[in-house]
Formats: structure tokens, C-alpha cells, sequence
């Protein structure tokens, strides 16, 4: 650690011998945080990766439990409750505390709590606390939820909120708000305390933190810092035209990895993570270990590979965002990015993993999977060079989340309407919350509103006659703690390997055997690998083979929950796809990209084919300013096409399709389709679409009325009323002895959709899936910001023949379902070949 600079405050001499012994000096902002901390004081941190963060946030509470105060209660107490986004971060924390907890000889006892924590060992917490207990948001709100939660907490004196930049403007975030809010209610002495990486506005995020006694959240920063040092790789190979896998590039990501202490290999999805695995190994001549790690695999593997990377015995760990917050593997000297990192703050948290200290230099390898890839991984590497971040806005509360809460606070201690609504407002996300609102919430959770009040299974919380509101039933309480969190993810089923034993029908120990699709063999399910979607397995029939937990399995059948698999071997598994996982581009890095196109100065940086590849579109036709919208039309084959380039992410380019194709069939253009990536759109049509009106086309007003009428016969409304109804706690997937399947779901969802639209179409579940709609999944913000900034500028080039720009996107039109990866990408091979010929033949 750097050398200090002369402060008024010191830590007690055990600590300062503690630091001594290790060569260190405390840093300023770990002082400064601890004073604060000591004086009762809330604060938010903000330091670089490397910079003591959490051991900062946790200085004032090691000093205090040092002193061994008593609790009010006489009994034991929880003294310090520290909340993680991962479970992978809290165990990492644990760790990483136990060592100067042991090495000062501090008599502090530290446990987690997550949902891989046994249920004996919870029951354990809880009668008998530890002084700081690590956790997750949801189980939180799972306390919260409980018999005596208030007593439980009233004795907190910290909490502590790590990486809060990437949990805040989430539905996690209104959570987990709500949560803290609560917290300030029961124990009015606890201190908060966010830890955060440099994030583009800490202001914000400080105020997102409770207020104690009306003081305002102290604001610390931490100086100094070193600049990581990003390559992007210039593939010898061929830089693709579009797809994501980046499987042409794997000889050179192996050479690096070769020539790493430790590399981690970051990519962006779930999928990706399982195809790079088997690529890499396949290359793997020198058989180094190299290992996998995702959110799908089951948690015994999981910790396997997190033990292994602490011992420092792994050469390279495949991974999505599972490992991309604040843990500290201390042997990892390379990142290595697979796909564009989609924005510049991510970037930075996975470059922190290397080198994970301040004073050093983290180094990244950025990998383009494609040639606007290129473009979106130079502007991210300017953006960190220069200092410049990202970052999400502060958004406006749930309201499923919040009906979430109050249905928690029922099933633990229960509430009274008034003082529930004052606590609400504290949490920053609600801080706007009216009246009405929370009464219509709170009638949801009570009676499911107007239209479905008269059917006795959504009454849930009932005013008893001391004013208190409280849980209907044992079983409505029971259902709620089964279903916390703001996370709805598809249906996952296990994925286990299968056993063949015995006959059809006889008895192994207790659990009787099954006959799978016809097999005559008996089959026991074993050992589990981890968990998959629903809708990929019902893709799937027996004899198939697909990646999974870094292997190649064959598909035999499904028994209740769990898909039953064998090992196989073969050159063309399937790669199991994943609805969650994806990033959006970000504002700020998709408006770098326009600046960067617009500049021929910025050219020369480029890899040969790439630049050729924006000469020839400039004389083909056109590359326009940074804030004009090009749009090309032009034949081929049978069809017309009209193509855009907006560089505002596939959410807002799907949407501005959705609303162009109802334009473009009212204007007769009679258009079939549309396809949308990150950086372009394209429609085709039986008709020229070259002579409509291009102002008149993308002008503004299409986010009102037909908006309004697209999302009523949309089949994506349902979708996301169907979550807003999960979270809500209207439908219910895990029940007590039985889970509902995906389908299950949606059928209740729809019956519950279609009987609001018609009786209620201003009901507070409505309310809210338009909400998420218009933020989450249709990107409607950002797409209206980019009408209103094209409005008048738009260039239109109809052209004879496809451009250069226009071919990624073409690629992407008529792609079909295939069961292999390599087939796709040689249909999609023989596609491009003609595209390029039109595109690039001068």
C-alpha cells in the first residue's frame, strides 16, 4: 500500500501493528472512512479496484466489536450486516476479513448468508448471530420478512453496501432500498456505507443511501490510481462481418492465456461462456487447467473453481459477471474481454480483476467479435484512457417491487398504513411515492385490486383490529419467502447426469426408477451439473447433444424437474441459448462509436480490412455527421429494404422496427419483417420503399398513439406483465411441495392479463408492466432521445445495390433455427459471400 500522508486521525495500535507487520501504511479514504464510520457517520466510498474498498468499509466495525459494547438486549447481537450483488463476492469477502480478523487475534465472529447457506445454519444465525454476517439483497428481504426481524436487527450499528454502483438502478436496487429503509426504522443507531468504483456520478449514489438523523451521507474519494493498460487484439484471421462468438480469434486468446500468470476470459453471455470453454480446449495441446465458471452451473462446481483460482493453481477461468465485482484473485495478471464490453464502467470493473491493486497496472486484452466490434472496443479503450465513464440514471421505484415489500413487511412484523408509507419514502427510489399509489399497491396485495378482489386466493394481508396489517395465512407467508427477489429468470430445470439401473419400476433405496421416452432401461437421476432453461430443452429431442458446464451431453429425457443427460462425443452440439445475460450498449459508448465513424483521422488506427471497409462505404454511399441518421434503401433479389444506423443497442432498435413496420404498412410499403442488432436495423418490404418521406417516417410522434396501440395487441406486454406479476406476488411459481412450470405460468399470467385489460385497464399491475416496458425492455428513453436529436437530419441514400455498412445487418435477415453453432455460421458463410461481392465490388 502507498505511503501515508500526515493525518489528525490514527487507528489503535493493534491496527497500526497490523498494517506495520505487512509493510503497509493505512490509505487516506481508509482512515477517512473510519473516522466517519467511528463519528456514527454514513458515507459512500468511491476508489479504484485495488484501493482497500472493503476492508475500509469494514475498519470502523473491527474497532468497535474490538471494544465488545453489549447489546440493549443482553443477548447476541448482529453488529455489522455487509450486502453483496454475488454470492461469489460475499464468500470472497469472508475470506479475505477471516485473515486480519485471525492475524490481529480479534475475537469477531464472520458468516454468510446466501441461498447456497444450509437451512440448519440459518436457523443457527438466527438465534445466535454473528457480529457481521455477509449477504444478498434477497435475503434480506427474507429477514425482513420473518417473525421478529425487528428484534433481530435492532442492535445493527453498520451497513455496509459493496459495489452499490451496480445493484442501485436495478429492480434489485428498489429491493434492496426498500430494505435499508426499513432497517433505518428498526435500528435508528445503524450507519450506512457504500463502496462503489469510480462511477460518473457520485453525488447520486450517495444520496440512494439512507439518511441518518437528517444528516447528510458523506461523500469520500479516494486519490491516485494507476491507468490499466488495454491491447486490442488485431486478429491475423478475418475479422467477421457479425456474430458474437469470436471462435476465429481463439488460437491467439489461447497464446495469451499461455503467457499469463492467470487469465480470466470474460464474455458477455451464458452461452458464449460454454462455446469459448470447448474452443479453448479443443486448442488446449499444452493441456493447461482451464476451467468455466457461470451462474447456471450448479454451486459445487462453482466453489470448486473459486477454490482453485485462490490457490492460484488454474492457468485461465471462463466466466461471465458471475466473477466481474470486487473479488480479489490475487494470481490474475490478464483480462481478457471476449465481445465488446458494451460499456466503458464494466470495462473497468472487469479490468480490476488483473492485478488487483492500486498502485499497479491492471492489463486487458479486448477481443472483437466482429467489425463494428472493433469500432465499439476502440471507443471503449479512449473512454477509460481519458477517464470518462459511463453510467445508468437513478430510476424510478417498482411498483411490483414495492407490493413485493409490503407483503414481506406483513409476513414478519406487520405494518400500519401511515407509517409503512413514511418509511417507503425514505428509501431514495420512492422518495416521490403519493398517497394514492401506495394505497393502490397496497389494496394489490390485499385483495389483487377491483377486478380480482372477489377471488379469495390473492387476499393476502388482512388489517386486524389494532390497525396493524399482517399475513392472511401460514401458507401466504410460506409462498412470499418461496418467491423473494426481483429477478425473474425462466424456468430452469437441472440438468443431471442419468443412471441406468435396474428394471422399469424397481425400487433403488427409496426413490423408484423411471422409464424415459421409451428406454427400456431404468433411469435414476444423479449427479447435478447445474441448471438450464425450459425453453432450450423443449428445442431439444433424445439423442441430441448440447455444451453444458464445460461437456458435451446427450439429451435423454425429462423427469419432473430434472433433464437427464449422458456424456457423448461429437463435433456438433448444440449451445444452449439463455433469455438473460445480454448488455445494451450505453448511451455514451454508442455515441463515441458515431464520433469515431464520422472522423477519418480516427481510421488510421484501425485494422486494414476494417478501414477499407469505411472507404468504400463513404464512396458507395455515405458515412454521415455524428448527430444525422443515415438511411439507406435499396433492392434485392424479390424484395426492397430500408436500412438505419442509430448505434443505440438492440432493446431501441427492436422497438423502432416494431413501430416502423406499422408505419410502413399503413403507407403501403407492405413490409414483411425486420431484424435489429446493436448498431443497425433493417426492414424488408414486397414494395420501393425509396420514395416515402423519411422526416414523416421517423418522426417522433410514433412513440404516442402508435405506440400505445402496438403495446395493446403486443405479445411482449404478457410477457412483461407476466414478470411484474411474479415479483408482485399475484402468481406465485414456487409453491409449498410444488414448483410451477414455465408454462403454468404463463397461462395464469395471461388469464390474469386478459380479465385486467378488460375490467381494469388502469389497474397498478397494468401501471407497472407499462413501466417496464417503456425503461426496460423497450428502450423507449433512449429511442425517443435519438428522435428528437435526428429530427431533420435525416440522409437518405437510395441506392442501386446493398453498402458495405448494410451487410452485418443483412446477415442477420433469414437466419434459421439449427441445432450446431458451425452450421449456422456456414449458412450464414455462404450468405455473406454474395452480400460482400455486391457490397465491396468496386
Amino acid at each position: 500500500m502507498a505511503d501515508a500522508a500526515p493525518l489528525s486521525f490514527s487507528l489503535p495500535d493493534r491496527f497500526e501493528d497490523w498494517f506495520a507487520g505487512r509493510g503497509w501504511h493505512p490509505r487516506a479514504h481508509q482512515l477517512d472512512l473510519t473516522e466517519a464510520g467511528l463519528s456514527g457517520d454514513s458515507a459512500l466510498l468511491i476508489a479504484p479496484t485495488g484501493g482497500g474498498k472493503t476492508l475500509a468499509g469494514f475498519l470502523a466495525s473491527l474497532i468497535e466489536l474490538e471494544r465488545k459494547p453489549k447489546s440493549n438486549s443482553g443477548r447476541p447481537a448482529l453488529h455489522t450486516l455487509y450486502i453483496s450483488p454475488l454470492k461469489a463476492l460475499a464468500t470472497d469477502v469472508e475470506r479475505n476479513l477471516n485473515i486480519p480478523v485471525a492475524e490481529m487475534g480479534l475475537d469477531i465472529r464472520i458468516e454468510t448468508r446466501t441461498g447456497d447457506t444450509p437451512q440448519s445454519k440459518r436457523q443457527r444465525q438466527r438465534a445466535n448471530p454473528p457480529d457481521i454476517l455477509l449477504t444478498t439483497p434477497e435475503q434480506l428481504a427474507l429477514f425482513i420478512a420473518s417473525d421478529h426481524a425487528d428484534e433481530f436487527f435492532s442492535d445493527l450499528k453498520c451497513v455496509i453496501v459493496d459495489e452499490i454502483h451496480a445493484i442501485a438502478a436495478s429492480k434489485r436496487g428498489d429491493l434492496l432500498s426498500l430494505g435499508l429503509a426499513t432497517l433505518a426504522e428498526w435500528a435508528p443507531a445503524c450507519r450506512f456505507v457504500g463502496l462503489s468504483a469510480t462511477v460518473r456520478d457520485p453525488g447520486q449514489l450517495a444520496s440512494w443511501l439512507p439518511k441518518r438523523d437528517g444528516r447528510e451521507t458523506k461523500l469520500i474519494r479516494a486519490a491516485g490510481g494507476v491507468g490499466a493498460n488495454i491491447d486490442i487484439l488485431v486478429s491475423r484471421e478475418r475479422i467477421p462481418w457479425s456474430g458474437h462468438s469470436g471462435r476465429f480469434a481463439i488460437p491467439e486468446v489461447y497464446e495469451a492465456i499461455k503467457g499469463a500468470e492467470m487469465a480470466l476470459v470474460f464474455v458477455n453471455t451464458r452461452s458464449q461462456a460454454e462455446l469459448i470453454f470447448q474452443e479453448l480446449w479443443r486448442a488446449n495441446e499444452d493441456a493447461l487447467p482451464i476451467a468455466l465458471h457461470h451462474g447456471s452451473l450448479a454451486v459445487e462446481q462453482r466453489r470448486r473453481v473459486e477454490a482453485a483460482m485462490a490457490k492460484g493453481v488454474l492457468k485461465g477461468v471462463v466466466c461471465t459477471s458471475t466473477l466481474d465485482l470486487g473479488i480479489d484473485w490475487g494470481g490474475v495478471d490478464l483480462v481478457v474481454q471476449m465481445g465488446a464490453p458494451k460499456g466503458a464502467a464494466r470495462l473497468i470493473q472487469r479490468i480490476g480483476r488483473a492485478n488487483h491493486r492500486m498502485d499497479e497496472a491492471s492489463r486487458a486484452l479486448l477481443v472483437p467479435t466482429n467489425r463494428f466490434e472493433v469500432l465499439e472496443c476502440r471507443a471503449a479503450e479512449a473512454a477509460v484512457e481519458a477517464g470518462e465513464i459511463d453510467g445508468e440514471p437513478m430510476r424510478e421505484g417498482s411498483l411490483d417491487v414495492l407490493a413485493q415489500h409490503i407483503m414481506g413487511r406483513a409476513c414478519g412484523v406487520g405494518f400500519e398504513l401511515e407509517p409503512l408509507f413514511n418509511e417507503i419514502r425514505r428509501a431514495a427510489p420512492y422518495g416521490d411515492l403519493d398517497w394514492e399509489t401506495y394505497e393502490r399497491v397496497v389494496d394489490l396485495v390485499a385483495t389483487g385490486g377491483y377486478a380480482l378482489k372477489t377471488y379469495d386466493r390473492f387476499k393476502r394481508i388482512v388489517r386486524m383490529q389494532d390497525g396493524v396489517w399482517r399475513v392472511r395465512t401460514a401458507r401466504d407467508a410460506q409462498q412470499h419467502r418461496m418467491n423473494v427477489g426481483a429477478i425473474v429468470e425462466a424456468q430452469l430445470l437441472n440438468v443431471r447426469l442419468a443412471n441406468f439401473v435396474g428394471k422399469v419400476g424397481e425400487r433403488k433405496g427409496r426413490q423408484e426408477t423411471a422409464k424415459i421416452r421409451g428406454d427400456q432401461r431404468a433411469i435414476r437421476a444423479g449427479r447435478k451439473l447445474g441448471e438450464i432453461e425450459e425453453y432450450f430443452i423443449s428445442t431439444l429431442t433424445p439423442g441430441d447433444t448440447f455444451l453444458f458446464a464445460g461437456e458435451i451431453l446427450r439429451f435423454i429425457g425429462i423427469s419432473e424437474l430434472d433433464v437427464l443427460v449422458t456424456r457423448a462425443q461429437t463435433d456438433k452440439p448444440a449451445i444452449p441459448t439463455y433469455n438473460g445475460g445480454k448488455f445494451p450498449l450505453t448511451t455514451f459508448l454508442a455515441d463515441r462509436v458515431r464520433h469515431m465513424i464520422h472522423d477519418p483521422a480516427q481510421w488510421q488506427g484501425l485494422p486494414d480490412q476494417v478501414r477499407e471497409w469505411f472507404e468504400i462505404q463513404k464512396e458507395k454511399s455515405e458515412i454521415p455527421p455524428p448527430d444525422h441518421l443515415l438511411v439507406e434503401t435499396f433492392p434485392r433479389a424479390d424484395r426492397h429494404y430500408l436500412v438505419t444506423y442509430p448505434f443505440e443497442g438492440r432493446l431501441a432498435h427492436q422497438t423502432l422496427g416494431m413501430l416502423l413496420t406499422r408505419r410502413l404498412e399503413r403507407a403501403g410499403a407492405k413490409p414483411l419483417g425486420f431484424v435489429a442488432s446493436e448498431y443497425a436495423m433493417a426492414v424488408w418490404a414486397m414494395d420501393d420503399m425509396s420514395t416515402i418521406d423519411m422526416d414523416a417516417l421517423f418522426h417522433p410522434d410514433m412513440l404516442g398513439d402508435d405506440l400505445e396501440e402496438w403495446l395493446e395487441e403486443s405479445p411482449l406486454m404478457k410477457r412483461t406483465f407476466a414478470q411484474a406479476a411474479q415479483i408482485s406476488g399475484i402468481i406465485a411459481r414456487r409453491l409449498p411441495g410444488k414448483e410451477k412450470t414455465g408454462r403454468q405460468v404463463t397461462f395464469s399470467t395471461d388469464l390474469i392479463y386478459d380479465v385486467l385489460r378488460s375490467h381494469e385497464p388502469d389497474h397498478i399491475l397494468l401501471q407497472a408492466a407499462r413501466q417496464d416496458a417503456a425503461t426496460g425492455l423497450l428502450d423507449i428513453r433512449r429511442l425517443s432521445d435519438m428522435l428528437s436529436r435526428i429530427r431533420g437530419k435525416i440522409d437518405h441514400q437510395a441506392l442501386e445495390k446493398i453498402s458495405p455498412f448494410a451487410v452485418p445487418v443483412m446477415l442477420e435477415v433469414g437466419k434459421e433455427r439449427v441445432n450446431s453453432d458451425s452450421a449456422l455460421e456456414a449458412i450464414v458463410a455462404e450468405a455473406e459471400s454474395d452480400l460482400v461481392r455486391d457490397a465491396m465490388g468496386r
